[in-house]
C-alpha cells in the first residue's frame, strides 16, 4: 500500500511549492515510484515540476459528457483508461493533474472521479503527493480522504492559522481519515518567529516544518522559474530536507 501525503491551506500560502519540493526530496533519496496529483483547479503544480501535459481529468469529464460510448464498454473501465492515457510519465516521478470542476454548484462527478483515482491509483505507487485546492472546500466536497499524512501549510498571517484550525476540526468533524496532521510554518520572519510558533499553539498542530522567508522563491515566482530548479543550498529547500531527514511519518 501507497504512502499518500495531502498538503491543504488557505490560498497563497505556499501548498505548491511545498508538494514540489516533497516531489523533489522523495526522488534525491532513491524512491522511484512516486505519483504527484494536481488537484487545485488552477493547476500550478506542472509548472512547478517543470513537467508539460495535454489532459486533466476535467478534460476526460468533459468528454465523457458529450458522447456516447460503444455498445458494451463500461464508462468506469472506459475513464480508468482515459486516466491512465493522461498520467503523464517522467523518468523520476509521474503525474496526474485533476483540472478544473464541472462549474458553479455542480462538483459531485469530479469528486468522485478524485477520490476513485486516490483509491485505486495510490496503490500502485509508494508514494503520492496530493496538491489540494485551496481552502476548506476539498473537505466539504470530500475530494481528500484517506491520507497517511496531512500537511497544513500556513504563512504568518492569522487567516491562515485561523484557516489552518478549521482544516484541523473539518478533518474531525466530517470524520475523513488522516493518520498524522502536521502544520507548515511558511514565510516566517526571525523577527516575528517567537510570535508565530505561540499561534501555531493555539491550533492544537505539532509543527513539521518551519520555512523562514526566501527572497530566491520570490524571485524564482516572478521569473518564472520552475520551483524544482531551487538549488540545494537555497534556505527553503535546506528546510524542508531537514524536516523530512528527521520525520518520523516518512
Amino acid at each position: 500500500m501507497g504512502k499518500v501525503i495531502a498538503i491543504s491551506g488557505k490560498g497563497g500560502v505556499g501548498k505548491t511549492l511545498i508538494s514540489t519540493l516533497l516531489v523533489r526530496w522523495l526522488t534525491e533519496n532513491n524512491i522511484k515510484n512516486i505519483l504527484a496529483i494536481d488537484a487545485d483547479p488552477d493547476s500550478n503544480l506542472a509548472e512547478s515540476l517543470d513537467t508539460e501535459y495535454d489532459k486533466s481529468i476535467g478534460d476526460i469529464r468533459e468528454e465523457l459528457s458529450c458522447k456516447s460510448l460503444p455498445p458494451g464498454v463500461e464508462r468506469k473501465k472506459y475513464l480508468e483508461g482515459k486516466i491512465f492515457e493522461i498520467t503523464v510519465e517522467t523518468d523520476k516521478f509521474d503525474l496526474l493533474v485533476m483540472g478544473r470542476p464541472e462549474g458553479p454548484g455542480c462538483y459531485c462527478a469530479v469528486n468522485h472521479m478524485l477520490r476513485s483515482i486516490i483509491d485505486s491509483t495510490t496503490k500502485a505507487y509508494e508514494y503520492t503527493i496530493v496538491d489540494t485546492e485551496a481552502g476548506l472546500e476539498h473537505l466539504s466536497r470530500r475530494t481528500t480522504e484517506n491520507v497517511d499524512v496531512m500537511l497544513i501549510v500556513t504563512d504568518t498571517s492569522r487567516k491562515g492559522f485561523k484557516t489552518a484550525a478549521r482544516i484541523k476540526g473539518l478533518l474531525q468533524e466530517m470524520n475523513i481519515k488522516a493518520n498524522k496532521i502536521f502544520l507548515v510554518l511558511n514565510r516566517i520572519k526571525e523577527e516575528d518567529k517567537e510570535i508565530i510558533k505561540e499561534e501555531a499553539k493555539l491550533t492544537g498542530l505539532d509543527v513539521a516544518m518551519e520555512i523562514f522567508e526566501d527572497p530566491l522563491v520570490r524571485k524564482y515566482d516572478l521569473e518564472g522559474i520552475p520551483l524544482i530548479k531551487l538549488p540545494r543550498d537555497s534556505e527553503t529547500y535546506k528546510a524542508i530536507e531537514n524536516a523530512m531527514e528527521s520525520a518520523e511519518w516518512m
